[in-house]
Order: structure tokens, then sequence, then C-alpha cells
């Protein structure tokens, strides 16, 4: 495993989310199209999209902007932007976007999906009482969810 990954695993569990929570996700999303889905089949899933470098970017990019958000070190109005989770920013969808894409099509809708439910780990990461600020790191945690899915999703396809 390389120091980048190494990192990018070492700060989403210092965020607070755990491999397990994002294939709870890709089980949510999955298994009523897998009716013998197992979690380690998903864990296998998440942990294949986590070793893509352009995500371990992305995982390191969105958390290093979400923690200066949180520690008010940005300039305005980016600060208050980002702090906020404001609504029209999008630019935290299109970071997530660039692992959506690493699978195809499926991932789009994966996403959007749970994007807009907020299943498991998502209604954490989106409750702002907490005093943390996560508006990079939901949308790429739903997005390696999603991406997850549509690799598991292919997979199957070829094998059933």
């Amino acid at each position: 495993m390389s120091k980048i990954e190494q990192a990018a695993r070492k700060w989403l569990e210092e965020r607070g989310v755990t491999i397990e929570d994002i294939a709870e996700l890709v089980y949510y999303l999955q298994s009523k199209y897998h009716p013998n889905l197992q979690i380690e089949e998903c864990i296998r899933n998440v942990d294949r999209v986590i070793a893509k470098r352009e995500v371990q970017n992305a995982i390191l990019t969105g958390i290093q902007l979400d923690k200066l958000a949180e520690s008010g070190l940005l300039d305005e109005p980016l600060q208050t932007t980002i702090k906020n989770d404001e609504g029209l920013y999008g630019i935290d969808e299109i970071l997530a976007l660039s692992i959506v894409n690493i699978y195809g099509s499926i991932g789009f809708t994966n996403y959007g999906y749970v994007d807009k439910e907020k299943p498991g780990i998502l209604k954490y990461l989106n409750d702002k009482s907490s005093g943390k600020c996560h508006t990079f790191l939901d949308d790429i945690v739903g997005a390696i969810a999603a991406a997850a899915s549509s690799r598991l999703a292919h997979r199957a396809a070829n094998t059933e």
C-alpha cells in the first residue's frame, strides 16, 4: 500500500468513516439486486475503489478542505460557503463525480440516490450539530459507495 493510500485510509478513519460504513452503503444500494450479497463482498469492492490513486487524491483533497473550513482557515467568501455547505456551491459534488466516473454510468444513479437519501454514515456526515465540516467528505463517501456498487454490478454481470 502506498503512502498516499495509507494517508487516505487514515484520514477517513480520523474523520469517523470506516470501510465498513462505506460497505454498508454498497449493501444498501445492491442487496435487492443480489439476494446472496454478503457484506464482505461489499468491503472488497470498497477496498478496490480506494486502491485507485484518483480516489485517494479526492479523499485527501476533500478532507483537507473540510478541515481548513472547520478551523476557519479559508479566505472569505470561500470559508463561509464551504463551512455552511451552501447548496449552490457544487464543487464538492464535482470532486465526487471524479470518483463516480471510474466504473461507468451506473455510478451516477447510485451516487444521486445515496446523495438524496443520506442513509447510514451519510446521515451522520450531514449532521451539522456536531460542529464538524463534512462538505466534501459526505459526497466523497457517497461516491466511493456508488463506484464500489458499480464495480460489484459489473463483476456480477460477468459471472452470473
